[in-house]
């Protein structure tokens, strides 16, 4: 049987090998607490440890006895929409009318909507390096061209308006940005976003912003939608972490208004319509006793950003800019290679062997230099975290 070419665009995520080897070495003798063995830390997968808060179970369990488990409009319902507006409105002052949005099954959904209405074969779109490995794969999936620039630490990791403007050609299509960022947990400044829609603008391409971590934002200098920058501009979120939504698969897109029914067509023909129970649920997110415990989960991965990234630096694990967002940390691990570890790939094998500690190495993300980086996950509770330190110390 010929698989399609489009298959040669698309690597490997090495992120899910690392954690199926992670998954493999938990089951082993080693890591049996009961014969003596210390149990695998998770610190590699990036899923927040709460799960959906109570009224939104309820919700979900009112929504299957009420049997409202039929299609909704492509869209999303009319009702989680008209909520998601307004929670743009409270959080960031924004008037995002509910015909702008769509709601999908998951920010996956969202991400393959956009790139399948705006980018033909062989349109260049740019992205940062470091960045999260689908992102680039959606754009190669539309049989688009992903270019990767490199971001630096004095950049934030981000791309700016100087290197979006270099960079272009005439094959040059759009940018891809993520702000918060994964693997960085980086926001990038709302004057800079600014300047980067207006050179896109200017050159008549498109601008997508994934910010599915906008809600875990901790500085209120980066607290900011890129919405605020124009109504050209198409963002995409998600109820999964924010909203500790992870396996309800279900996200949404804010679009100019004229796109609405390009991506209606999508949506109808690739999947109907997102999760019915799920949206039914969703509408409980917003009522404030949720949005109460969402804040409180807010500071909870703040105090845990606070304790792990100067434990890091202490150990040698150096995270040249402090997240401001999100639940990642990005640690510079060169300085333990040494004979047979020469990489972060190496690095993260033998502290997942010696440790028990399962990190993520930086190779998915990009080509400049992420062979020195591992990326954390603080999505776990702060004993793990701190058990995973003494660990980390221990073994270093």
């Amino acid at each position: 049987m010929k698989l399609a070419r489009r298959l040669d665009h698309i690597e490997p995520f090495y992120v899910m090998e690392c954690a199926k080897a992670a998954a493999e070495l938990a089951r082993s003798p080693a890591c049996d607490a009961r014969l003596g063995g210390e149990p695998m830390i998770f610190l590699n997968i990036g899923e927040p440890d709460f799960t959906a808060p109570p009224l939104v179970q309820e919700a979900a369990e009112r929504a299957l006895r009420n049997g409202s488990t039929q299609y909704t409009d492509a869209t999303g319902l009319p009702e989680l929409r008209e909520r998601i507006s307004a929670w743009y409105a409270q959080r960031f002052g924004l008037d995002i009318a509910q015909r702008r949005i769509v709601v999908t099954a998951g920010a996956s959904a969202a991400l393959q909507l956009a790139c399948l209405a705006l980018v033909d074969r062989d349109d260049e779109v740019l992205l940062p390096d470091p960045s999260y490995p689908c992102n680039r794969h959606f754009v190669a999936a539309a049989e688009g061209v992903p270019v990767l620039l490199p971001a630096s630490a004095k950049a934030r990791f981000q791309l700016d308006a100087a290197s979006v403007e270099a960079a272009w050609s005439a094959r040059t299509r759009g940018v891809l940005l993520a702000s918060p960022s994964n693997p960085t947990g980086t926001s990038i400044d709302p004057d800079e976003m600014g300047r980067i829609v207006a050179a896109v603008r200017a050159r008549g391409g498109f601008t997508l912003v994934d910010e599915i971590y906008l809600g875990l934002s901790f500085d209120a200098r980066y607290s900011h939608s890129a919405l605020a920058h124009g109504d050209d501009v198409v963002s995409i979120n998600s109820f999964s972490k924010y909203f500790s939504m992870t396996g309800w698969r279900l996200g949404w897109l804010v679009v100019p208004e004229a796109l609405v029914p390009a991506i209606e067509k999508l949506a109808q023909n690739l999947y109907i319509c997102p999760s019915s129970v799920a949206q039914h649920a969703a509408l409980a997110c917003f009522e404030p006793e949720s949005i109460a415990e969402y804040e409180r989960r807010r500071s909870e991965f703040r105090a845990r950003r606070d304790f792990l990234v100067p434990a890091l630096n202490d150990l040698g694990l150096s995270v040249p800019v402090m997240p401001d967002g999100a639940f990642y940390a990005w640690a510079d691990c060169s300085a333990h290679f040494s004979g047979d570890c020469a990489s972060s790939w190496d690095f993260v094998f033998d502290v997942m062997r010696r440790a028990h500690v399962a990190l993520t190495p930086g190779r998915d993300f990009g080509r400049s230099g992420t062979e020195r980086f591992v990326r954390l996950s603080y999505a776990s509770g702060m004993a793990q975290l701190q058990e995973a330190v003494e660990r980390l110390r221990r073994t270093l």
